[in-house]
């Protein structure tokens, strides 16, 4: 009997944590969204990108900077960087809840799909 309430009960964990994991990349694609509809709107508003002629901002700190100076590229550029932070976020997160479970496998492969995707934003920044 005891073999039974175990299952159900990992089962349950596994639903819960998929659900999880679901919502939040859920409400990391709705952000990432609204961050660049709201960009785009400005730049249809004023016209203007916040920056002269065609640059604009290549590196994390000039993003930032341009975000808090409300410069449409640079609130677009957030948006697309969250975007593309919210699978990466989602590895990063499934390497603890793999590690809570003891599931030292998933760990290791988790761990691996996560360095390489960081290692593929270095190299793709030094690049």
């Amino acid at each position: 009997m005891g073999g039974k309430n175990e299952a159900g009960n990992s089962q349950n964990r596994t639903f819960e944590v998929e659900m999880a994991i679901s919502k939040m990349l859920r409400i990391g694609v709705i952000l990432a969204a609204i961050v660049i509809i709201t960009g785009l709107v400005l730049f249809l508003a004023t016209g203007d990108s916040g920056y002269p002629g065609d640059t604009y901002p290549t590196s994390f700190g000039t993003i930032l900077s341009g975000l808090l100076a409300f410069k449409a590229a640079a609130v677009i550029q957030t948006g697309l960087l969250l975007l593309i932070l919210t699978p990466v976020l989602r590895v990063f997160v499934s390497l603890f809840l793999f590690w809570a479970e003891r599931d030292y496998r998933y760990v290791i492969i988790t761990a691996i799909v996560f360095v390489i995707l960081v290692l593929s934003f270095v190299l793709g920044k030094a690049g």
